[in-house]
């Protein structure tokens, strides 16, 4: 089972390298796991080559006040133009992590 990371609609890992597939949601959802935003800034792996290969794909997530930045992110936006850093709203972050996880868990 892979994860897969939309953001404003686009599939992120597709999008950064299409050879990619996500690691696995138990890992990357988990309460405190990796996605999940902290002070300390992280460099988080959310995808490696498909099949396995020496390839990843990490982005850096990190918490500014009531804002979770992604960043060191390079893939295509919808006009075209490269998306590098991505925010979201503390709440609904949070909120959509653990629905999923509740999801993932509930199967």
């Amino acid at each position: 089972m892979h994860t897969y990371l939309f953001v404003d609609g686009l599939d992120l890992m597709a999008r950064s390298d299409s050879r990619m597939a996500g690691l696995g949601p138990g890992r990357l959802l988990r309460p405190g796991g990796p996605l999940w935003p902290t002070d300390m800034p992280c460099t988080v792996e959310v995808a490696a080559d498909d099949p396995p290969g020496p390839g990843r794909l990490t982005l850096r997530v990190r918490l500014r006040g009531e804002t979770v930045v992604w960043s060191d992110l390079m893939y295509p936006g919808v006009d075209g133009r490269p998306v590098e850093c991505v925010r979201f709203r503390l709440e609904q972050y949070l909120g959509e992590m653990e629905r999923a996880y509740r999801a993932l868990t509930s199967e």
